[in-house]
């Protein structure tokens, strides 16, 4: 086993997307507490490192609660309007400010001033940099739709390592999720499983050389959005550590497809 290999994940990119936090937050405490007792836990901590980064986007996040519940951008000024914030979904250095965001700093998918003007997507990138030769998987969480997507976000194409990506790791995490209380998953690409967005981290991951990258799309499909109710956090973060534990999984033993 390769004793050197990680994964990073993030959650809380977008400030309204509650219950992105709380799976973070979720997976640190199941992953330290059922390490004595879960082999397969065991198993994933002693020999992956796994970075998590519970809220990406702090200052939105207290924004949402305090003031705005429906916030998504950061809270960067902007030195010629008043609206605050990029969307740091929208800021990072691939295809930046193409189709699916703006350059309007007013809008939701504002790109922002140039490639990784907000701290909190610098910083992250700077990290990931620093450590491209262990990562071999990049997870970012979010909400809503109910999908697991992986690149390209910005273009309609298939990646290199489509068939492993699909019938490997994508099938068996939605498949480890549906057994949790049979809530099912769409998965596929970005770009024609959501929509076209440049900017965006699974695809920045991808082009640094992360071989799996993923973004989770949480509960539910419309009925809550983004109001999920307390009574669905628990099953929410219990399915969805069974799928990133599959895909944390996958890395141990690796498809060559």
């Amino acid at each position: 086993l390769h004793l050197n290999w990680a994964m990073w994940m993030d959650c809380g990119v977008h400030a309204r997307e509650w219950i992105s936090p709380a799976f973070c937050q979720w997976f640190v405490r199941e992953a330290l507490g059922s390490y004595q007792h879960d082999s397969t836990m065991r198993r994933l901590m002693n020999h992956l490192r796994i970075f998590v980064m519970p809220v990406f986007n702090v200052d939105g996040y207290h924004y949402s609660w305090k003031t705005d519940r429906f916030w998504r951008k950061t809270r960067s000024k902007n030195a010629k309007y008043h609206c605050r914030g990029v969307d740091a979904n929208r800021n990072w250095k691939v295809k930046w400010c193409d189709e699916g965001a703006s350059r309007h700093p007013c809008d939701d998918t504002y790109c922002g001033p140039f490639p990784e003007s907000e701290p909190e997507v610098r910083a992250a990138a700077r990290f990931l940099r620093k450590n491209r030769k262990r990562l071999q998987a990049y997870i970012s969480i979010h909400a809503y739709a109910q999908m697991l997507l992986y690149p390209y976000s910005y273009k309609y194409a298939t990646i290199p390592n489509f068939n492993c990506v699909v019938s490997v790791w994508s099938q068996n995490a939605v498949t480890a999720l549906y057994s949790a209380h049979g809530v099912r998953y769409r998965y596929g690409p970005a770009s024609t499983t959501l929509y076209v967005s440049s900017g965006s981290s699974i695809d920045w991951a991808y082009r640094h050389g992360v071989p799996y990258a993923f973004a989770f799309e949480l509960r539910d499909t419309g009925h809550y959005g983004f109001l999920l109710p307390e009574a669905l956090i628990t099953p929410t973060c219990t399915e969805t550590m069974r799928a990133v534990r599959s895909i944390a999984l996958g890395l141990l033993r690796k498809c060559t497809s």
